[in-house]
C-alpha cells in the first residue's frame, strides 16, 4: 500500500497516543480542555505525533487550528496567531469592535496599539465561540521558533481554556525557551528503543540488507529521523549490502550535517532557491516576494527538481514548505555568510518599503555598522513595542545597537532593549542584557533608565532591594529636573519601585526620596504613598475617586499604584482589576493575582487557596521570582487562619531565607503575624501575644504599614485570654487615637470586633451586636466567625440565650473553611452548652475530608508514589489535569505535600 505521506505510521508511541487520545475524549465528552506538551530532540518525532492527533481530532470533528514556528519570523509580533486564528477571525462575528481591533492591529490589518492581554482576551473570545460547535485542537509545532507575542497568547489561552472543550499540543525542543511561559507538564518523546526502532527501519525500507540495517540502528541510536532519512543517503548498492558502508554515519547534529552534505549536491540555482524560501519562510510569506527576488525565469523547473529530490514542495499560498525543519536549517547553515547576506538583500528589495519583514532582512545583510538603519531598527522596534510586541521591539532594538556606529548609542539601543523585554514578560533577558550593560560606560542621559533597568531586574528576578534605595532616588531627581527627558512617563514608574522597596524594607531612604517627590508625580501616586505611610479616614474614598475619574491611558500608567493602595488599606476592589484585566501585561497581570489572592482570604473564599501556588509556579517559569515568594506568603494566610501549623513552617521554610537575604521586613513581619494567627488557632494565647507584641506592642500604634492596625483583634484576643485587660484596653485606645477604624471597612469591623472581645460583662452584648452592625461586616467570613466564637462563649458562660445558634453559624463556616482548629473550639463550646454536635453527612460523591470520587481515586493512587505521568496513564488523564486536582485535593486534606498524602488519608 502507497505510504501516506502526511500521515507516517507510528511506532513505539503508545504511552504518548493514550493521553492525546485521552484528552480528544475528555475534550468531546465536554468534561474540560486540556494541554499536552511534547518535548524532544531534533527529528524523535514530535511533528508526526502532531500530525497523527490532528487527523485524530478531525475524526472525531474537532476543529483543527495550527501554527508552525519559523526560526526567521522569531521577532515578527503574532506572526504564529495570526496563521492559527486568520480563518477564525474571519467568519467570526461574535467579536466586539475592541476585540476585533485589538487582533487586526496585532495581524497588521489596520495600525494601532493593542497590548499582548488585549489580544489574548479577543482570541480567547474566538475560541470561545469555535467551541460552542465543535471542540477545538489547537496544534503548535516548533514552539521554541514561535514569536514571543504568539507564544505569550497561546499560554494564556492555555491557562484560561481549562473549562472549555478545547486541546491544545505544542511541540518544542528540550532546551526551547517554552518553559519560561507554560505551566504545563511536558510529555517527553524520547529516542525509540531497538525494538521499535528495527520495527520503524523494517517498515520504511524493507529491502535493507542486514549490514546496512545494524549500521542504521546503531548509530540513529533511536532517533526515528535519523532512521529515516540515514538510508536515503545511502547508494542502492550500499542499501542492497553489494557494496561497502560509508565511514560515518551522521547523528543528531550530525543529521543536520547530513541535510547539509544532501545539500552540497544541488545545482547553484537550486541552492539559491532554497536559501531564499527557507529566509522568506513565515506565516504570510507567499511566493510574490522570494519568488520575485529569486528573479529566474526557470523557477518553476527548479521547483519541480527539488519536489523530486523530497527537500521541499510548494503548498497552494505559494509558501516553500520544507520536508522537515531541520532541512530549511540545514540549508541556512549550509549557506556561506556571503550568500545569506546576498539572500536577505534580494528578499528586501522584493518587500514593499512599510513592510516590516524588509527591514529584517535589510539588518541580515548589513555587514558593516549603519546608523540610518540602526534608526529605522530602534523605531520599528518601538512602534512594535507600542502594538503590544515588547519582546520582539527588544529584538529589534538589539539589532539596532549591532549596527550602531557609536558605543554610546549602542548602550542607548541596549538599555532602551532591557526595560522592553522587562515589559514584555523577558525578565531573565533583561537581567542578562543588565549584566552585559553594567560592564561598560552609561551615558548620562539613559543613566535614569538603565537606572530603571537595573532595578527592575534586581526586584522582580533576583529578589534584591538595594539597588533600589542607591538608584531610584537620583533617578527621579533625574527625571523631575526642568527640560529633562522623563522617557514616556518613567517618573510614575520609577516611583512605584520605590514605593515598592520602600513598603518591602522599610529603607529609610527610600522614604524620604518618596517624601521630596510625591509633587512630582500623579494623585494615584501621591495617593499610594499616603496609604502605606499616613493613611486618613478620606483615603479609601479617594482611592474610588481616583479609579472613577481615570482615563484608560491613565491606566495603564497608574495600575500598579493603584492596585498597591488597595492592598495597603484591604480594600475588596474587585471593579477596580477587572478594568485591568486583559490589558496589561504580566508585570500588571501578576499584581492584580496578588491582590486577589489576598481578597480571596479576606472574603473566606478559602476554596481558591490553591490558586497561590499554581500563580507562585507560573512566577518562577517566567522568572519573577518576588512575585513566586509573595503568592506563597498569601498562601501561608490561608494555612495560618485553618491552623495547619506543619503547612506554615514547610511555608516558611521556603520563603523566611530569601526574604532575610532581602531584608524583605513586610514579608518577615507577616510571618511573625501569622504564626501568632496560628498559635491563636490552637488557643496557645501567651505565645501569640509574644508574636502580635514583636509587629506593635499594646498601646502604642506607630506610624508606618496601615496592616498593624488591623492586628487589633488579634492582639486583643490574646490580650484577654491571657489576663492582661489593661493593655487591650490600652491598644484599643491607641487605636481609637489613630483613628484605625476609618482606614477602611474592615478596619472599623475590626476594631469594632476588638472593642467587643476586650468589653466588660455589663457592655459586652451591645458591643458585639454593635459589631454585628458595622457596614459590610457579612464579607470579613474568618473574621466574623472570630467575632461569632468570641460572642457564643461569652453568652454560654453566663447563660444568656442565643448562644447555640451564634455558635452553630461560627461552626458552620469554620467547617466550611476547614478550618479544623476553630471548629474544635465551636464544638467544645456547643457541647458545654449541651449541644450535641455530628459531623456534617458526605454527599454520594465525597468521602469524609471532603474529596470527590476523582479526588480520592488521584489522592490514593498519588499516596503510592506514582507520579503525575503515571496516574494520568491509569486514570486517562493529561497530567495537567491530575495536577490540578491535587492542588485542590491538598487544602481539603489539610497537607501541603504529597509525603503526606497517605498518612491523611488513613485519618491521621
Amino acid at each position: 500500500m502507497a505510504e501516506d505521506r502526511r500521515f507516517p505510521v507510528l511506532v513505539g508511541r503508545q504511552r504518548q497516543t493514550e493521553l492525546l487520545t485521552a484528552a480528544l475524549v475528555q475534550a468531546v465528552d465536554g468534561a474540560s480542555g486540556s494541554t499536552v506538551l511534547l518535548r524532544g530532540d531534533a527529528g524523535v518525532g514530535k511533528s508526526t505525533l502532531l500530525a497523527w492527533v490532528e487527523r485524530a481530532a478531525r475524526e472525531r470533528g474537532f476543529t483543527v487550528l495550527r501554527a508552525v514556528g519559523t526560526e526567521v519570523e522569531t521577532d515578527l509580533a503574532f506572526g504564529a496567531l495570526h496563521q492559527a486564528f486568520r480563518s477564525l477571525l474571519q467568519r467570526s462575528d461574535a467579536l466586539s469592535a475592541h476585540q476585533r481591533e485589538a487582533l487586526e492591529s496585532a495581524f497588521g490589518v489596520r495600525s494601532g496599539t493593542p497590548s499582548g492581554f488585549a489580544v489574548g482576551a479577543a482570541t480567547l473570545a474566538l475560541l470561545e465561540q469555535a467551541a460552542r460547535t465543535a471542540p477545538v485542537l489547537l496544534v503548535l509545532d516548533d514552539l521554541h521558533w514561535i514569536d514571543s507575542s504568539s507564544t505569550t497568547v497561546f499560554a494564556f489561552l492555555h491557562r484560561r481554556c481549562a473549562e472549555l472543550p478545547v486541546v491544545i499540543v505544542g511541540a518544542t525542543r528540550p532546551d526551547g525557551p517554552v518553559a519560561q511561559r507554560w505551566s504545563a507538564e511536558a510529555v517527553d518523546v524520547p529516542a525509540l528503543p531497538r525494538e521499535d526502532a528495527a520495527l520503524l527501519l523494517g517498515t520504511r525500507f524493507p529491502e535493507l540488507a542486514a549490514p546496512a540495517k545494524e549500521r542504521v540502528l546503531a548509530e540513529a541510536a533511536g532517533n526515528p529521523l535519523a532512521l529515516v532519512e540515514l538510508p536515503r543517503q545511502l547508494a542502492d548498492a550500499q542499501q542492497r549490502g553489494a557494496a561497502p558502508l560509508p565511514e560515518r554515519l551522521p547523528l543528531g547534529r550530525k543529521l543536520e550535517r547530513m541535510f547539509a552534505e544532501r545539500l552540497g549536491t544541488v545545482t547553484p540555482e537550486v541552492g539559491r532557491l532554497l536559501l531564499l524560501g527557507a529566509l522568506a519562510a513565515g506565516p504570510d510569506s507567499g511566493s510574490a516576494a522570494w519568488l520575485r527576488a529569486l528573479a529566474d525565469e526557470n523557477a518553476r523547473e527548479i521547483l519541480e527538481r527539488i519536489e523530486a529530490e523530497g527537500l521541499a514542495r510548494l503548498d497552494p499560498a505559494g509558501q516553500l514548505v520544507f520536508r522537515h525543519p531541520l532541512v530549511r536549517t540545514a540549508v541556512v547553515s549550509a549557506a556561506s555568510d556571503t550568500a545569506r547576506r546576498e539572500a536577505h538583500r534580494a528578499l528586501s528589495g522584493a518587500l514593499a518599503p512599510g513592510d516590516p519583514r524588509r527591514l529584517v532582512h535589510e539588518a541580515a545583510a548589513a555587514l558593516l555598522p549603519d546608523e540610518g538603519l540602526a534608526h529605522r531598527l530602534q523605531e520599528a522596534g518601538q512602534d512594535l513595542a507600542h502594538r503590544g510586541g515588547e519582546a520582539e521591539g527588544a529584538l529589534l532594538l538589539e539589532r539596532a545597537a549591532a549596527l550602531s556606529p557609536s558605543s554610546c548609542d549602542r548602550v542607548r539601543r541596549l538599555t532602551r532593549a532591557a526595560v522592553m523585554s522587562a515589559r514584555g514578560g523577558q525578565l531573565r533577558h533583561t537581567a542578562a542584557l543588565v549584566e552585559e550593560l553594567k560592564a561598560g560606560t552609561v551615558p548620562p542621559d539613559i543613566a535614569p533608565l538603565f537606572s530603571y533597568a537595573v532595578v527592575y531586574a534586581d526586584q522582580s528576578h533576583h529578589v534584591d532591594f538595594e539597588s533600589s534605595a542607591a538608584l531610584l532616588p537620583a533617578a527621579l531627581d533625574a527625571l523631575t529636573a526642568p527640560g529633562a527627558d522623563t522617557f514616556g512617563g518613567l517618573v510614575e514608574q520609577v516611583y512605584f519601585k520605590l514605593l515598592l522597596a520602600a513598603t518591602y524594607t522599610d529603607d529609610p531612604w527610600a522614604w524620604r526620596a518618596l517624601e521630596r517627590h510625591r509633587e512630582n508625580v500623579s494623585e494615584a501616586g501621591r495617593l499610594c504613598l499616603r496609604a502605606w505611610t499616613d493613611p486618613g479616614p478620606d483615603t479609601a474614598a479617594a482611592l474610588r475617586t481616583t479609579v472613577e475619574g481615570m482615563t484608560e491611558e491613565q491606566e495603564a500608567g497608574a495600575a500598579w499604584l493603584l492596585l498597591w493602595t488597595a492592598s495597603a488599606l484591604d480594600c475588596p476592589m474587585g471593579d477596580l482589576w477587572q478594568r485591568f484585566a486583559g490589558g496589561h501585561g504580566y508585570a500588571t497581570q501578576g499584581s492584580v493575582a496578588k491582590a486577589k489572592a489576598h481578597q480571596d482570604y479576606l472574603l473566606g473564599h478559602w476554596d481558591r487557596a490553591a490558586v497561590c501556588l499554581r500563580e507562585a509556579e507560573m512566577a518562577d517559569e517566567l522568572g519573577y521570582h518576588t512575585n513566586g515568594l509573595m503568592f506563597r506568603q498569601y498562601y501561608a494566610h490561608f494555612l495560618a487562619g485553618r491552623g495547619d501549623e506543619a503547612g506554615l513552617q514547610e511555608i516558611e521554610r521556603t520563603i523566611r531565607p530569601t526574604a532575610t537575604r532581602a531584608r524583605m521586613r513586610y514579608v518577615l513581619d507577616r510571618l511573625t503575624h501569622l504564626r501568632g494567627l496560628a498559635a491563636l488557632a490552637h488557643r496557645r494565647y501567651e505565645e501569640a501575644y509574644a508574636h502580635f507584641c514583636e509587629l506593635t506592642p499594646p498601646g502604642r500604634l506607630p506610624g508606618g504599614p496601615p496592616w498593624h492596625h488591623a492586628l487589633v483583634l488579634d492582639l486583643v484576643t490574646a490580650a484577654v485570654h491571657t489576663g492582661r485587660h489593661e493593655e487591650a484596653r490600652a491598644h484599643l485606645a491607641a487605636g481609637a487615637a489613630s483613628r484605625s477604624a476609618e482606614f477602611s471597612g474592615r478596619h472599623a469591623f475590626l476594631c469594632a470586633a476588638a472593642t467587643a472581645v476586650a468589653a466588660d460583662d455589663d457592655e459586652a452584648d451591645a458591643a458585639y451586636r454593635a459589631a454585628y452592625q458595622v457596614p459590610g461586616a457579612e464579607q470579613w467570613v474568618f473574621d466574623l466567625a472570630r467575632l461569632r466564637l468570641a460572642h457564643g462563649g461569652w453568652l454560654r458562660r453566663r447563660h444568656r440565650p442565643g448562644a447555640r445558634e451564634t455558635l452553630r453559624a461560627a461552626h458552620h463556616v469554620f467547617r466550611r473553611l476547614r478550618a479544623t482548629p476553630w471548629a474544635a473550639q465551636c464544638e467544645e463550646e456547643l457541647r458545654a452548652a449541651g449541644d450535641s454536635v455530628a459531623p456534617p453527612q458526605p454527599g454520594p460523591a465525597t468521602d469524609p475530608s471532603g474529596l470527590t470520587g476523582q479526588e480520592l481515586r488521584i489522592a490514593r493512587l498519588a499516596a503510592t508514589g506514582l507520579t503525575n505521568k503515571e496516574i494520568g496513564r491509569q486514570l486517562q488523564l493529561s497530567p495537567r489535569t491530575v495536577g490540578a486536582h491535587l492542588y485542590k485535593i491538598f487544602p481539603k486534606l489539610g497537607i501541603t505535600t504529597r509525603a503526606a498524602l497517605a498518612h491523611a488519608l488513613d485519618g491521621g
